[in-house]
């Protein structure tokens, strides 16, 4: 899930709807609203949060130092001038890239990944599985099962990437699903996480011969890799 912070609501409903053609949650947010969103959201949320797109508006930098406190999710700055100076100023004040106001959100969601891979690369474990037969790339690629691409659903593949990103950890049912769905998704139920889950485990006992997810009721899932 992304969030948008800009002032104008045009530019919102933009990114929201690019983000949904990308089959990404993200939710647009006035500067305001977002102070009192941070000061209430709860760990699960603000982990459920895989980037920040903050626009032009008068306390951007103050709200990255206040993102950087909590979250370690890339901090992306959208500016219209981009001079030399201003994107120092920028890259030095918590953001981790700036982008013109023209950045696709597929190059958004691009930066993120390498900006994952380069910070967190430990637990992020980059695109590949420890023996290589599983590749993910996490940029809405299919995966790869013996150097051979496997086409799976929207939802499952995102799950998938979530789990490895988090290797290592056990994710409850509410975790994935803030992160595939988004924390303030009231249209679906949480208990979907299981049929998708159960439907993946299946697909990639089949493909890999072995299940890389292990579950534990009333615990969650958690990212094992290959035997």
């Amino acid at each position: 899930m992304y969030i948008v912070v800009d002032e104008r609501h045009s530019v919102r409903v933009n990114y929201i709807a690019n983000f949904e053609k990308e089959g990404v949650s993200s939710l647009g947010l006035f500067s305001q609203d977002f102070h009192e969103w941070l000061r209430s959201a709860s760990g699960d949320d603000i982990e459920a949060i895989q980037g920040f797109v903050l626009g032009e508006f008068q306390d951007r930098n103050f709200i990255a130092r206040a993102i950087r406190r909590y979250s370690v999710a890339p901090i992306f700055a959208v500016t219209e001038g981009q001079s030399l100076e201003e994107k120092l100023e920028l890259l030095t004040s918590n953001f981790d890239d700036v982008l013109g106001k023209t950045a696709h959100v597929k190059e958004i969601l691009a930066r993120s990944q390498a900006v994952w891979r380069r910070v967190n690369s430990p637990r992020d474990q980059t695109d590949v599985t420890s023996d290589e037969r599983l590749k993910v790339f996490f940029d809405g690629r299919d995966i790869e099962v013996d150097g051979e691409a496997v086409t799976l659903p929207r939802r499952e593949r995102q799950i998938l990437e979530h789990l490895i990103r988090n290797r290592g950890r056990r994710l409850t049912k509410q975790q994935i699903f803030n992160a595939v769905y988004g924390v303030f998704a009231q249209s679906v139920d949480d208990s979907v996480i299981e049929g998708h889950v159960s439907k993946l485990r299946k697909k990639l006992r089949g493909l890999l011969g072995t299940d890389p997810i292990e579950a534990k009721r009333f615990m969650g899932y958690q990212y094992v890799g290959l035997a």
